[in-house]
């Protein structure tokens, strides 16, 4: 037997009660959709950080959210290079990858961060699947220029082995190898692919987790941190000269995302702890939101569940 007053000598807490209330508008926006969260950089070298990302999702997934992951590495593919004596080479923010070096990618990413991600997920319940994107020709890309080797440019997506994990309940891992036009593999962008593959299967969001808060309009002016922007804006901002590199290919695969239907792009802080909470499912969010066309809610975007669909409101 246990007494209230020593499991609750403060008395209940009216404060988890109201944060689960505020939540519940924002569940029930995503509950049934298809969320596409792209995942690397500093955001996955912390270990406990990641593993804690890992249960976010799979949180996610238990109030009825279907979130697909695509992740890179590249910091642990600098670390395999190093080891191997092999020069880290950027042409305008990509990586040079030879042959040799093509197959140490393919190493890294899918047999170690990939597995490395999976194996956090299935701590709690086995619905990780890792994935390649080489797998039943996920992403498909062609060479993107002779001098970067084997990069690829992403020709399309061959969505059916992700839409078949999701309708199962899986949470597809993906790594971003592409297999190629002329049958051998690429290395591909993540943030890229991230915005590739949403498109492609319809997403309702498409979320960045990377190491800073958000978009800057001059960044690192901590009072230049963009909170929402819509499409047009996010064009202009790609076409003019304030951007960091590391940005433009996200605010990039956020502006195809959009064009194709996707309701909302975010890019937020994955080092915060929680961030993806924060910002799905609370009033103040967190990170950069970029809002999509006005008539993308009549595009014809993946299904949602039966319950899903109960939860649209009369007004």
């Amino acid at each position: 037997m246990k007494y209230a007053s020593d499991v609750r000598a403060d008395g209940p807490s009216s404060t988890a009660g109201e944060i689960l209330y505020e939540a519940m508008p924002w569940i029930k926006q995503v509950t049934g959709k298809t969320i596409v969260i792209k995942y690397g950089g500093s955001a996955m070298e912390n270990p406990e950080l990641a593993a804690e990302v890992m249960a976010d999702i799979v949180l996610l997934k238990i109030i009825g959210i279907n979130p697909v992951l695509v992740h890179g590495g590249g910091k642990a593919i600098n670390r395999v290079f190093d080891k191997f004596d092999i020069p880290v080479e950027f042409v305008d923010g990509q990586r040079v990858t030879t042959d040799q070096a093509m197959g140490l990618v393919r190493m890294v990413l899918t047999g170690e961060v990939n597995q490395q991600l999976v194996e956090a997920m299935n701590a709690h319940g086995n619905m990780g699947v890792g994935v390649s994107g080489t797998d039943a020709g996920v992403i498909v890309a062609e060479q993107a220029n002779p001098a970067l080797g084997r990069v690829g440019k992403i020709t399309r997506i061959n969505t059916p082995l992700i839409e078949d994990l999701v309708a199962d309940d899986y949470i597809p891992i993906i790594a971003s190898i592409a297999i190629g036009e002329d049958g051998g593999c690429y290395n591909v962008n993540a943030d890229i692919a991230a915005g590739h593959i949403a498109a492609a299967i319809g997403a309702h969001k498409i979320i960045f987790l990377t190491d800073v808060d958000g978009l800057y309009e001059n960044y690192p002016d901590p009072a230049s941190l963009i909170a929402e922007m819509t499409l047009g804006e996010a064009e202009a901002m790609i076409r003019g000269d304030k951007l960091a590199s590391g940005m433009i290919p996200k605010l990039a695969s956020c502006v195809r995302a959009l064009e194709s239907g996707v309701n909302g792009a975010h890019i937020i802080n994955g080092t915060v702890p929680h961030a993806l909470l924060l910002e799905l499912l609370t009033d103040s969010g967190m990170g950069t939101m970029v809002t999509g066309l006005a008539s993308a809610q009549f595009l014809n975007l993946s299904p949602v569940g039966k319950f899903a669909a109960k939860l649209i409101e009369n007004r």
